[in-house]
């Protein structure tokens, strides 16, 4: 079966281009190459799935059909039930955005097939070329194939930034909670304004685009509908340049929705086109009611609802609430390549953009991800987190070089970079623990000299919290570097464990009083762990707390058991983070996702990677917040237990004949004029 990666069903301005002659060309200069062999594996699948439903569809019986038809029926009508036809969404989409910017800075350019990219790929294409089957996301050689006369220009994101910011200044004045989809379309609620100024919806789009041409020099088109399903579907119908207005009225909207083709709808792809069109004979939204009852038996309950909406002409009419970003991330495509100063140079210009958007953005992460896709178009991910937050570029770059150094020598095409785990408060904010002397206090007090940080800290009696980091390596498991309060020759009986638990790769156990964070050159492989437990399995937890009772003494081990008897009840969860990530989510039948039911072909690498790590985020931030918990817990009952072998030393002291005085409070504390 031919591969059709390259679909003209969504692309604007197409309608009178020689479809079979693009595809044959796509296919042609595609053949034998690594994509097309990627193209394949995913055909192969696809073909595969479309199977085992017919099959699934054969069996049902007529009792099946009957039972699914009226589970179906009913959720229609309570999907019906929630239809709003009060609102006015309006989709603008700017018009070949990229390169008409390029045009407007260069007038020479116009009414010539322009292509914003270069041979490797093109991020939009001009109307003129669209005439030959150049689109966006195609390889610049399959599109100078497809037209000789193509002008290639570099894109030039700071333009396009520059003129993305003028029209969303527009777009304040009519909604100031637009959605920006991207650089170049957003979605408005225009209800109030209308009801303000007493005008209709296509007034005010009309009255929107003229004012974007004005300020900016470039045209867009607008859709306006009940919601923002049909909304972006009306926006392209008039292209370029153009409006569509949809009544807000529950005939026109059926009316509108039933001969619609299923491919106009953002969110179905050609796997899934493919999928309805071949297994149910589904080609238009209409008949998505008409097959609700197989529907209902072939999918799961996520993708039912989206149909049967689809089918009602059914959208989001509400304005999202702003949510917290999850992670940020920036990546690059270019020509496949082993040439390792080429690629860390790609690398350097990453880390600055993504340092940047961090920065605008006033965020700064603990995890950050390297994304590579190779010349054979696998995607690997590796990641590093930190225990402190950061976002200047020379760290993401510092981090990111190390990641990418370990997976040279390597043919690259594709590096991105994501950070995650953030933190909206201040991480370095010290709190009283930073301050409080954890060893013995009457070392010298009695000398009455009062000690700065980095002294005390070379007495082994105070220690400021380090820094931890985990590496994630190739199987996704972790290996934590511990944290103490400080690290001390005379203090070892008061070494404060501050809730972690160690996993070893080895047969060996972790000497507590020999582990250390790793230095900026070091990486994990390159450990040395002492032998402490002969008998510990890989991935073996080790209960350094236990290993610790042998030292102290009997009402500090019965302490130190019961803190531990608490952790252990709050760590059930990240007890589990020695696993790899295949352990947290897994896939049903190979391509059901077993945690949130989404489905990703098993030949979707890359999707099926970004969705794993998405859930291991979750899972990292729910053990970062067990974890804080523990620790909490560990450190009040650790001041509880000090505060009353304090008083007992205290009234000792008071009834001595030698030594009849209290200890000063500043005893306990370390002073600094950069502390306070």
């Amino acid at each position: 079966m031919a591969i059709l990666p390259y679909s003209l069903y969504k692309c604007q301005r197409m309608d009178g281009v020689d479809k079979e002659r693009v595809q044959r060309t796509v296919y042609e200069m595609s053949k034998g190459s690594k994509y097309f062999e990627s193209e394949q594996r995913k055909q192969a699948f696809i073909e595969q799935k479309i199977e085992s439903m017919r099959a699934q569809h054969a069996k049902l019986t007529a009792s099946d059909i009957s039972h699914f038809q009226m589970v179906a029926d009913k959720r229609i009508l309570e999907l019906e039930a929630t239809r709003d036809l009060s609102k006015f969404w309006m989709h603008v989409d700017m018009d070949a955005f990229y390169a008409a910017v390029e045009t407007l800075e260069n007038p020479s350019l116009k009414g010539k097939p322009l292509a914003v990219g270069g041979m490797s790929m093109i991020c939009t294409a001009s109307y003129e070329a669209r005439k030959f089957g150049v689109r966006a996301a195609m390889p610049g050689f399959i599109a100078r194939k497809l037209c000789s006369d193509l002008i290639f220009v570099p894109p030039d994101f700071k333009k396009y930034n520059h003129y993305s910011e003028l029209t969303r200044k527009v777009f304040e004045k009519y909604d100031p909670y637009f959605i920006a989809n991207s650089l170049d379309e957003a979605y408005l609620n225009i209800t109030d304004v209308c009801k303000e100024r007493g005008v209709t919806s296509g007034e005010i789009a009309e009255e929107l685009r003229n004012a974007v041409y004005e300020v900016t020099g470039l045209t867009c088109s607008a859709g306006v509908a009940p919601n923002r399903l049909l909304a972006k579907v009306c926006s392209d119908i008039n292209k370029p340049s153009g409006l569509f207005v949809l009544p807000n009225e529950r005939m026109a909207v059926m009316t509108f929705i039933s001969s619609l083709p299923i491919r106009k709808i953002g969110g179905i792809g050609k796997v899934t086109e493919h999928v309805l069109r071949d297994v149910l004979g589904i080609s238009t939204c209409e008949e998505m009611l008409q097959n609700s009852a197989f529907i209902c038996a072939l999918f799961s309950t996520c993708s039912i609802d989206f149909f049967l909406s689809v089918g009602l002409g059914l959208g989001r009419t509400d304005t999202p609430q702003a949510k917290l970003r999850k992670s940020i991330s920036s990546e690059r495509t270019f020509s496949a390549s082993e040439d390792e100063a080429l690629l860390f140079r790609r690398l350097a210009d990453i880390s600055e953009t993504l340092s940047n958007d961090l920065l605008k953005e006033g965020l700064k992460g603990r995890t950050l991800t390297l994304k590579l896709k190779t010349a054979s178009f696998e995607v690997r991910t590796r990641a590093v987190s930190l225990q402190r937050y950061f976002s200047s570029g020379e760290e993401i770059l510092n981090h990111a070089s190390k990641l990418l150094k370990a997976e040279l020598p390597l043919s690259v095409r594709l590096i991105g970079l994501r950070m995650s785990q953030f933190k909206d408060v201040d991480p370095m904010q010290k709190t009283l623990a930073n301050f409080v002397i954890w060893g013995d206090a009457s070392l010298n007090s009695t000398s009455g000299s009062n000690l700065s940080g980095s002294e005390a800290n070379d007495k082994g009696m105070y220690h400021p919290i380090d820094d931890r980091v985990t590496y994630l390596p190739d199987d996704g498991c972790h290996q934590h570097c511990a944290l103490y309060d400080f690290v001390g020759p005379s203090d070892s009986d008061h070494l404060s464990y501050l809730g972690h638990k160690f996993y070893t790769t080895d047969s060996v156990a972790l000497n507590h009083r020999n582990f250390r964070p790793l230095k900026d050159e070091e990486h994990p492989s390159q450990l040395v762990i002492p032998n402490l437990a002969a008998n510990a399995t890989p991935y073996q937890e080790i209960d350094v707390l236990q290993t610790m009772e042998s030292e102290d003494s009997s009402s500090s081990r019965h302490s130190e058991a019961r803190n531990h008897e608490e952790m252990k009840k709050m760590n059930n969860h990240s007890a589990k983070v020695g696993c790899s990530r295949e352990d947290q989510s897994f896939w049903i039948d190979g391509y059901i996702c077993s945690i949130c039911g989404i489905e990703i072909p098993l030949s979707f690498v890359e999707e099926r990677q970004e969705h794993s790590d998405y859930h291991f985020a979750e899972m990292l931030q729910k053990e970062e917040s067990m974890n804080s918990n523990s620790r909490d817990l560990v450190r009040k009952q650790r001041l509880v237990q000090k505060a009353r072998h304090g008083r007992e030393t205290r009234k000792k002291q008071k009834s001595s004949s030698e030594g009849g005085k209290y200890l000063p409070i500043d005893t306990f504390f370390v002073k600094s004029n950069n502390n306070f």
